[in-house]
């Protein structure tokens, strides 16, 4: 009877000991998303996709998703929870939330992704390696590139750049500009409050020829009146994120956010597996689209050269 008892005891015990390391082989992720904004939306679909197809999805893995609602104080709250919850990786989405993480959190590996410059943003000491916890991917694509597909849709001697001044990404896309300005004078143009908008845009819009539309938050915030605006003065906006082109920028030079995500997946797999942030090195997707949204060339009556049309790869209606 007691060799019975003792062999239920022991088979309990492995039967426990079991379920532990069941439990410690579940990883635990936690996604931040600065907002949801679709680019972030379809860039951490990228990432899960990809998690799931290498063998890292539900059930093997347990994913703590949040949003900071665009609030740089949220962010910094939800930084407080995800340093808490004993997390494997933090996947990160936007310049503001990846900066907030990083900042607080050494000892936990961090793939970002829809950040545009790492380095100026202050999350990476290089592209080739952040020298930290972390990785990721960037849409960054060659500022010629916009003004390439501007120029060839209409001569455009003056551009208005709408930034805001302390959103990294923001600024960061004003330097990159600056710096290749060809035939285009730039104009940069602050924007610190959404009424600003409504106060400055009239008069921006009599003086220029177009404006591009950075990553700023702000700016973002405020696209319907901004881009309605535009195509009533006829002026042509271009920006470099697909989503603002969905929502009424006429024309876009964009990174894919979705396979931005996948890279970015990429690297979080090979965290998982072992390998160091640091050894991963930051990348953009290669390969970018020239978007026109058809309904703002309509709204705004631009007429559109047969030449420009062939550079165009993505058409929305």
């Amino acid at each position: 009877m007691e060799r019975k008892i003792s062999f239920i005891g022991a088979a309990i015990f492995l039967a426990v000991i079991l379920f532990c390391n069941e439990a410690r082989a579940v990883k635990k992720i936690g996604v931040l998303m600065f907002s949801d904004e679709t680019r972030y939306v379809e860039a951490t679909k990228g990432i899960t996709d990809k998690l799931a197809d290498m063998g890292f999805g539900e059930p093997k893995v347990s994913f703590m998703v949040e949003k900071a609602g665009a609030n740089k104080a949220r962010a910094g709250e939800l930084v407080h929870r995800y340093s808490a919850a004993k997390l494997d990786l933090i996947v990160t989405l936007g310049t503001s939330s990846t900066v907030a993480v990083s900042r607080e959190i050494k000892d936990v590996p961090i793939v970002f992704s829809v950040v545009y410059d790492p380095v100026d943003a202050g999350i990476a000491k290089a592209w080739k390696s952040s020298g930290n916890n972390t990785t990721g991917t960037s849409p960054k694509i060659p500022m010629s590139k916009p003004l390439e597909a501007l120029g060839t849709f209409a001569r455009a001697k003056r551009l208005a750049v709408l930034y805001t001044p302390g959103e990294k990404n923001s600024e960061s896309q004003l330097k990159d500009l600056l710096a290749v300005q060809g035939n285009q004078k730039i104009i940069p143009v602050r924007f610190t409050r959404a009424e600003e908008v409504e106060q400055l845009l009239p008069e921006v819009l009599r003086t220029t020829d177009a404006l591009y539309i950075t990553g700023s938050n702000l700016v973002n915030s405020q696209i319907g009146p901004i881009t309605d605006m535009a195509a009533k003065a006829g002026v042509i906006t271009v920006t470099h994120l697909e989503d603002l082109v969905t929502k009424g920028v006429l024309l876009g030079v964009c990174s894919n956010p979705y396979s931005e995500g996948q890279l970015a997946g990429e690297k979080a797999v090979k965290i998982l597996k072992g390998t160091k942030p640091s050894a991963i090195p930051i990348e953009t997707v290669k390969k970018s689209d020239v978007v026109l949204n058809m309904k703002s060339a309509k709204k705004g009556k631009f007429q559109i050269s047969q030449d420009f049309m062939k550079t165009v790869t993505k058409v929305l209606e």
